[in-house]
């Protein structure tokens, strides 16, 4: 049995993705979370086959939250679910410690093949992922183009892309305002 734990701060997500993971009869949701700090308190509490994660979470976010488990639980696959383009992201959860990583556009068949992917202890990469990755190469270096970012410095991009002010980045990262612009 695949013992899934699924951290969205969405309910309504994390209630279709409980009706699409009770269709199989391997798999079960053993648990929920709102946050990254209540994913982290019920990895403490359960022992989860997967961690079903998305990028944006209040408190810590996905990036943070994955790190702290990977600490905790080195080999409990991580797979990323997010609205997030996969192609700006995912580099970058791979190289923290996910196991895969989905967009929410993803057809459930894909989840379920991704969730049983991970589960036995394997990378799973979506076909149009690794089409995108190899494309967003730069020729001339082999790096990607946001790779040379500081993980801080891609968390303030990301609270900038997801709307926020520099005010309210700076209060939500304890940083000077001046730091943030």
């Amino acid at each position: 049995m695949i013992n899934i734990l699924i951290a969205d701060d969405h309910s309504v997500v994390r209630e279709g993705l409980k009706q699409i993971i009770s269709c199989n009869a391997d798999m079960t949701v053993l648990a929920e979370a709102g946050s990254g700090n209540e994913a982290i308190e019920k990895i403490g509490e359960n022992t989860f086959s997967v961690v079903i994660m998305d990028i944006s979470m209040p408190g810590k976010n996905g990036l943070d939250t994955m790190k702290e488990i990977k600490v905790m639980h080195p080999d409990l696959p991580v797979l990323i679910l997010s609205m997030y383009p996969e192609e700006q992201y995912a580099v970058r959860f791979f190289r923290a410690g996910a196991s895969g990583y989905l967009t929410k556009k993803s057809a459930p068949e894909e989840l379920v093949n991704a969730i049983r992917t991970v589960s036995k202890g394997k990378k799973y990469v979506s076909p149009s992922l690794a089409e995108k990755l190899v494309g967003e190469l730069d020729v001339r270096t082999g790096k990607s183009l946001h790779s040379s970012l500081s993980d801080r410095e891609f968390q303030v991009l990301c609270l900038i892309a997801s709307g926020k002010t520099s005010g309210e980045i700076a209060g939500e990262l304890f940083l000077s305002v001046k730091t943030v612009s």
